[in-house]
């Protein structure tokens, strides 16, 4: 395994947490301004209806996949800089 893959598996771990914090925050901001409402429905919260499930899952899902590219990517870029190559 190269170096660089090593030294990056602690760093992507704290990437990954800190990425999940971020993409949460930006889904519940990102929700309040869709539904006007605090709390996103949950697939098991039986007053809510289809449409409003779905929305919020393809909303969040978007929002963690794109947060957590922006992140890795990052992470992967710092520490070629550090090694000199790229981690993967």
């Amino acid at each position: 395994m190269k170096g660089s893959k090593i030294a990056y598996r602690p760093v992507g771990l704290v990437l990954g947490a800190v990425g999940g914090m971020i993409a949460g925050a930006a889904f519940k901001q990102t929700w309040k301004l869709i539904e006007g409402e605090g709390d996103a429905p949950d697939a098991l919260d039986e007053d809510r209806p289809w449409k409003q499930i779905l929305l919020a899952a393809a909303v969040q899902g978007a929002i963690f996949a794109v947060v957590k590219a922006a992140v890795e990517r990052s992470g992967a870029q710092a520490t070629r800089r550090v090694t000199g190559t790229w981690p993967a």
